[in-house]
């Protein structure tokens, strides 16, 4: 019966005990779980004046920078587009001149020819061979061509009349060329100087 008595006397000591445990590191628990949340749910801390001063004016420098650095980008993109510009003038001939360097060439030689040369035709048929090749070549490089011959009806957009004359004709021709006319492909870059035959019951002026 007492060691019964001492079994139960025991028993609740143990229930005591853990109780007291229990209630002991509840607190604690409650205490650690505000501690995290602090820590987590603190709002940033807050900038003072004289910091949110520096930091804009670090960026101010920043984007400074960069204004500064894409300005002379843009200078010298500048400066290399006129220079191209200027090269692309200066030199747009080149290949055109080089081409004419031949038939400079071939007339040196037939003025060197001349001094000893002593039949005239042999030196003509020289120069000629020299036009031909001058004129074969703009025609099919650069797409250059003549115009104007006497009997071409006339056309005030593609040839200046030097002078008229009345004649049997139905309408205005070329009565003579003075001076022959080009085109470059489409386009009259010099205009043909002609006299013109009008017909004589007109008395049209040019």
């Amino acid at each position: 019966m007492q060691e019964s008595t001492e079994n139960t006397a025991s028993e609740e000591l143990s229930t005591d005990a853990a109780a007291r445990d229990v209630s002991f590191e509840e607190p604690q628990g409650e205490a650690g779980a505000q501690t995290a949340g602090g820590q987590t749910g603190d709002p940033p801390q807050e900038l003072s004046p004289e910091e949110k001063i520096a930091s804009l004016e670090n960026e101010n420098a920043d984007l400074r920078d960069q204004l500064l650095r894409r300005a002379a980008d843009f200078d010298n993109y500048r400066k290399r587009m006129f220079r191209e510009k200027q090269e692309a003038y200066d030199y747009a001939n080149t290949a055109l001149l080089g081409d004419l360097l031949d038939s400079l060439d071939n007339f040196d030689r037939a003025l060197s020819a001349s001094s000893q040369a002593s039949d005239i035709k042999t030196l003509v048929d020289g120069i000629e061979m020299t036009k031909k090749q001058l004129v074969s070549m703009l025609e099919t490089k650069y797409s250059l061509s003549s115009y104007g011959e006497a009997g071409d009806s006339f056309d005030p957009d593609q040839h200046e009349a030097i002078a008229s004359v009345p004649a049997k004709v139905a309408e205005p021709v070329l009565a003579e060329v003075y001076l022959k006319g080009y085109k470059l492909k489409d386009r009259v870059i010099r205009h043909a100087k002609v006299m013109v035959n009008m017909p004589e019951e007109k008395d049209a002026q040019l």
